[in-house]
Protein backbone atom coordinates (compact mmCIF):
# COMPACT_ATOMS: atom_id res chain seq x y z
CA UNK A 1 0.00 0.00 0.00
CA UNK A 2 2.59 2.14 1.02
CA UNK A 3 4.77 1.63 -2.19
CA UNK A 4 1.95 2.33 -4.13
CA UNK A 5 1.40 5.90 -2.76
CA UNK A 6 4.92 6.77 -2.70
CA UNK A 7 5.58 7.70 -6.21
CA UNK A 8 2.01 9.91 -6.20
CA UNK A 9 3.55 12.14 -3.94
CA UNK A 10 5.85 13.82 -5.96
CA UNK A 11 3.48 14.32 -8.66
CA UNK A 12 1.06 16.12 -5.73
CA UNK A 13 4.12 18.09 -4.76
CA UNK A 14 4.75 19.45 -8.36
CA UNK A 15 1.10 19.51 -8.89
CA UNK A 16 0.62 22.37 -5.93
CA UNK A 17 3.95 24.02 -6.53
CA UNK A 18 3.19 24.78 -10.27
CA UNK A 19 -0.25 25.68 -9.11
CA UNK A 20 1.16 28.01 -6.68
CA UNK A 21 3.40 29.75 -9.30
CA UNK A 22 0.81 30.15 -11.72
CA UNK A 23 -1.92 31.92 -9.28
CA UNK A 24 0.98 33.83 -7.74
CA UNK A 25 3.45 34.81 -11.38
CA UNK A 26 2.36 33.27 -13.91
CA UNK A 27 -1.23 34.27 -14.01
CA UNK A 28 -0.73 38.36 -12.99
CA UNK A 29 2.15 38.09 -16.60
CA UNK A 30 -0.60 36.59 -18.03
CA UNK A 31 -3.00 39.81 -17.27
CA UNK A 32 -0.14 42.50 -18.07
CA UNK A 33 0.52 41.50 -21.58
CA UNK A 34 -3.19 40.88 -22.07
CA UNK A 35 -3.85 44.44 -20.91
CA UNK A 36 -0.69 45.44 -23.12
CA UNK A 37 -1.90 44.16 -26.33
CA UNK A 38 -5.35 44.66 -25.78
CA UNK A 39 -5.53 47.23 -28.52
CA UNK A 40 -3.55 45.23 -30.84
CA UNK A 41 0.51 45.59 -32.12
CA UNK A 42 0.27 48.83 -33.01
CA UNK A 43 -1.58 50.48 -30.19
CA UNK A 44 1.38 48.64 -27.91
CA UNK A 45 4.13 49.72 -30.39
CA UNK A 46 2.55 53.32 -30.11
CA UNK A 47 2.95 53.31 -26.29
CA UNK A 48 6.09 51.76 -25.41
CA UNK A 49 7.72 54.42 -28.41
CA UNK A 50 5.71 57.69 -27.41
CA UNK A 51 8.39 59.80 -26.46
CA UNK A 52 7.82 60.49 -22.56
CA UNK A 53 7.65 56.48 -22.65
CA UNK A 54 10.39 55.56 -24.33
CA UNK A 55 13.02 58.45 -22.81
CA UNK A 56 11.97 56.53 -19.16
CA UNK A 57 12.66 53.12 -20.70
CA UNK A 58 16.04 54.32 -22.41
CA UNK A 59 17.47 56.08 -19.02
CA UNK A 60 16.14 53.11 -16.65
CA UNK A 61 18.35 50.27 -19.20
CA UNK A 62 21.23 52.72 -19.32
CA UNK A 63 21.03 53.90 -15.35
CA UNK A 64 20.54 49.97 -14.50
CA UNK A 65 23.61 49.14 -16.74
CA UNK A 66 26.08 51.45 -15.59
CA UNK A 67 24.89 50.42 -11.58
CA UNK A 68 25.59 46.78 -12.37
CA UNK A 69 29.56 47.49 -13.46
CA UNK A 70 30.12 49.40 -10.28
CA UNK A 71 28.85 47.00 -8.27
CA UNK A 72 30.11 43.68 -10.31
CA UNK A 73 33.49 45.66 -8.97
CA UNK A 74 32.71 46.57 -5.59
CA UNK A 75 30.49 43.44 -4.03
CA UNK A 76 33.38 41.55 -5.32
CA UNK A 77 35.53 43.14 -3.66
CA UNK A 78 33.48 43.41 -0.70
CA UNK A 79 32.36 39.52 -1.05
CA UNK A 80 36.54 38.89 -1.04
CA UNK A 81 37.23 41.32 2.02
CA UNK A 82 34.57 39.11 4.15
CA UNK A 83 35.96 36.11 3.00
CA UNK A 84 39.40 36.59 2.98
CA UNK A 85 39.79 39.56 5.85
CA UNK A 86 39.54 39.44 8.88
CA UNK A 87 38.68 42.95 11.05
CA UNK A 88 37.11 44.48 13.68
CA UNK A 89 33.13 44.59 12.82
CA UNK A 90 33.36 41.98 10.18
CA UNK A 91 29.80 40.94 11.32
CA UNK A 92 28.20 43.73 11.33
CA UNK A 93 29.77 44.49 8.15
CA UNK A 94 28.30 41.38 7.07
CA UNK A 95 24.66 41.79 8.30
CA UNK A 96 24.68 46.05 6.83
CA UNK A 97 24.71 43.97 3.48
CA UNK A 98 21.56 42.61 3.76
CA UNK A 99 19.89 45.67 4.91
CA UNK A 100 18.39 47.17 1.50
CA UNK A 101 16.74 43.66 1.36
CA UNK A 102 14.97 44.01 4.49
CA UNK A 103 14.38 47.72 4.44
CA UNK A 104 11.22 49.12 3.11
CA UNK A 105 12.61 50.80 -0.34
CA UNK A 106 10.33 54.09 0.49
CA UNK A 107 12.50 54.03 3.67
CA UNK A 108 15.37 53.96 1.77
CA UNK A 109 14.90 56.55 -0.56
CA UNK A 110 13.64 59.07 2.31
CA UNK A 111 17.09 58.64 3.70
CA UNK A 112 19.10 59.12 0.87
CA UNK A 113 17.15 62.33 0.72
CA UNK A 114 17.85 63.37 3.78
CA UNK A 115 21.47 62.78 3.40
CA UNK A 116 22.00 63.87 -0.14
CA UNK A 117 18.97 66.18 -0.55
CA UNK A 118 19.48 70.05 -0.40
CA UNK A 119 19.14 69.92 3.62
CA UNK A 120 21.26 67.02 3.82
CA UNK A 121 24.80 67.26 6.33
CA UNK A 122 27.12 66.24 3.99
CA UNK A 123 26.47 69.80 1.65
CA UNK A 124 26.08 67.26 -1.37
CA UNK A 125 22.81 67.78 -2.94
CA UNK A 126 22.15 65.07 -5.66
CA UNK A 127 18.14 65.08 -5.20
CA UNK A 128 16.18 65.32 -8.80
CA UNK A 129 19.27 64.34 -11.20
CA UNK A 130 20.09 61.15 -12.70
CA UNK A 131 23.50 60.96 -10.69
CA UNK A 132 20.53 60.27 -7.12
CA UNK A 133 18.55 58.27 -8.65
CA UNK A 134 21.80 55.94 -9.63
CA UNK A 135 22.86 56.54 -6.03
CA UNK A 136 19.60 55.00 -5.02
CA UNK A 137 19.81 51.85 -7.67
CA UNK A 138 23.33 51.01 -5.95
CA UNK A 139 21.85 51.04 -2.40
CA UNK A 140 19.04 48.71 -3.11
CA UNK A 141 21.14 45.71 -5.48
CA UNK A 142 24.48 45.92 -4.12
CA UNK A 143 23.43 42.78 -1.95
CA UNK A 144 23.22 40.59 -5.26
CA UNK A 145 26.89 40.99 -6.28
CA UNK A 146 27.93 39.87 -2.61
CA UNK A 147 25.98 37.18 -1.84
CA UNK A 148 26.01 35.75 -4.96
CA UNK A 149 30.20 35.91 -5.13
CA UNK A 150 30.90 35.40 -1.23
CA UNK A 151 29.65 31.85 -0.86
CA UNK A 152 31.48 30.66 -3.91
CA UNK A 153 34.41 32.39 -2.47
CA UNK A 154 33.98 30.24 0.69
CA UNK A 155 34.36 27.10 -1.37
CA UNK A 156 37.00 27.78 -3.15
CA UNK A 157 40.23 25.63 -2.63
CA UNK A 158 43.16 27.72 -2.16
CA UNK A 159 45.91 25.30 -2.80
CA UNK A 160 46.37 26.33 -6.11
CA UNK A 161 46.77 30.08 -5.34
CA UNK A 162 49.05 29.62 -2.74
CA UNK A 163 51.30 27.38 -5.38
CA UNK A 164 51.38 29.82 -7.58
CA UNK A 165 52.04 32.77 -5.01
CA UNK A 166 55.03 30.06 -4.31
CA UNK A 167 56.50 30.76 -7.99
CA UNK A 168 55.98 33.89 -7.67
CA UNK A 169 53.36 35.42 -9.25
CA UNK A 170 51.95 38.58 -7.80
CA UNK A 171 48.75 38.82 -5.99
CA UNK A 172 46.75 40.35 -8.97
CA UNK A 173 48.05 37.55 -11.30
CA UNK A 174 46.81 35.01 -9.18
CA UNK A 175 43.47 36.46 -8.77
CA UNK A 176 43.09 37.39 -12.81
CA UNK A 177 44.59 33.68 -13.48
CA UNK A 178 43.27 31.56 -11.01
CA UNK A 179 40.50 33.06 -8.69
CA UNK A 180 38.07 35.37 -11.72
CA UNK A 181 37.28 32.63 -13.89
CA UNK A 182 35.93 30.68 -10.85
CA UNK A 183 33.79 33.52 -9.96
CA UNK A 184 32.50 34.62 -13.20
CA UNK A 185 29.07 32.50 -13.43
CA UNK A 186 28.57 33.97 -9.94
CA UNK A 187 29.39 37.28 -10.76
CA UNK A 188 27.03 37.07 -13.83
CA UNK A 189 24.59 35.43 -11.62
CA UNK A 190 24.63 38.73 -9.05
CA UNK A 191 24.94 41.15 -12.05
CA UNK A 192 21.87 39.47 -13.36
CA UNK A 193 19.62 39.67 -10.66
CA UNK A 194 20.38 42.98 -9.65
CA UNK A 195 19.94 44.07 -13.64
CA UNK A 196 16.39 43.01 -13.32
CA UNK A 197 15.66 44.47 -9.94
CA UNK A 198 17.05 48.19 -11.00
CA UNK A 199 14.75 47.63 -14.05
CA UNK A 200 11.79 47.63 -11.78
CA UNK A 201 12.47 49.94 -8.78
CA UNK A 202 10.20 51.94 -7.20
CA UNK A 203 10.52 53.06 -4.25
CA UNK A 204 13.90 54.39 -3.55
CA UNK A 205 13.72 56.55 -6.68
CA UNK A 206 9.94 58.04 -6.33
CA UNK A 207 11.14 60.58 -3.68
CA UNK A 208 14.55 61.08 -4.48
CA UNK A 209 14.16 61.52 -8.65
CA UNK A 210 11.85 64.28 -8.64
CA UNK A 211 9.67 62.43 -11.49
CA UNK A 212 11.07 64.70 -14.13
CA UNK A 213 9.95 63.91 -17.76
CA UNK A 214 13.10 63.13 -20.34
CA UNK A 215 15.44 63.69 -17.38
CA UNK A 216 15.02 62.35 -14.13
CA UNK A 217 12.04 59.76 -15.13
CA UNK A 218 12.40 56.26 -14.69
CA UNK A 219 10.14 53.55 -16.18
CA UNK A 220 8.69 52.25 -12.86
CA UNK A 221 7.90 56.06 -12.00
CA UNK A 222 6.13 56.67 -15.94
CA UNK A 223 4.26 52.84 -15.42
CA UNK A 224 2.46 54.66 -11.70
CA UNK A 225 2.06 57.64 -13.41
CA UNK A 226 0.17 56.48 -16.36
CA UNK A 227 -1.98 54.15 -13.80
CA UNK A 228 -2.27 57.35 -11.82
CA UNK A 229 -3.48 59.11 -15.14
CA UNK A 230 -5.36 56.09 -16.00
CA UNK A 231 -3.72 55.50 -18.74
CA UNK A 232 -3.54 51.68 -17.88
CA UNK A 233 -2.69 50.20 -21.70
CA UNK A 234 0.83 52.62 -21.82
CA UNK A 235 1.59 51.36 -17.97
CA UNK A 236 1.25 47.86 -19.40
CA UNK A 237 2.67 47.96 -22.25
CA UNK A 238 6.08 49.55 -20.28
CA UNK A 239 5.50 46.87 -18.27
CA UNK A 240 5.87 44.27 -20.28
CA UNK A 241 8.64 45.91 -22.07
CA UNK A 242 10.98 45.74 -18.47
CA UNK A 243 9.98 42.18 -17.92
CA UNK A 244 10.97 40.99 -21.33
CA UNK A 245 14.20 43.00 -21.29
CA UNK A 246 14.75 40.92 -17.66
CA UNK A 247 13.49 37.67 -18.32
CA UNK A 248 15.76 37.70 -22.29
CA UNK A 249 18.80 38.90 -19.76
CA UNK A 250 18.23 35.89 -16.94
CA UNK A 251 17.61 33.40 -19.47
CA UNK A 252 21.02 34.28 -21.24
CA UNK A 253 22.60 34.07 -18.27
CA UNK A 254 20.90 30.67 -17.64
CA UNK A 255 22.01 29.48 -20.60
CA UNK A 256 25.52 30.61 -20.58
CA UNK A 257 26.10 28.95 -16.99
CA UNK A 258 24.57 25.72 -18.32
CA UNK A 259 26.47 25.57 -21.23
CA UNK A 260 29.65 26.74 -19.20
CA UNK A 261 28.93 23.61 -16.72
CA UNK A 262 28.91 20.87 -19.68
CA UNK A 263 31.83 22.16 -20.95
CA UNK A 264 33.44 21.68 -18.07
CA UNK A 265 32.02 18.53 -17.84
Amino acid sequence: MSRGLAPARPAVAGALASAYLSLVVLLPLAAVAARATDGGVGAFWHAVTAPEGRAAIELTVALAAIVVVINALAGTLIAWVLVRDEFPGKRLVNAIIDLPFALPTIVAGLTLLALYGPKGPLGVDVAFTRVGVGLALLFVTLPFVVRSVQPVLMELDREAEEAAASLGARPLTVFRRIVLPSLRPAIASGCGLAFARALGEFGSVVLLSGNIPFRTEVASVFVFGRVESDDVHAAAAVSVVLLAVSLALLLGIGLATSWRDRRVR
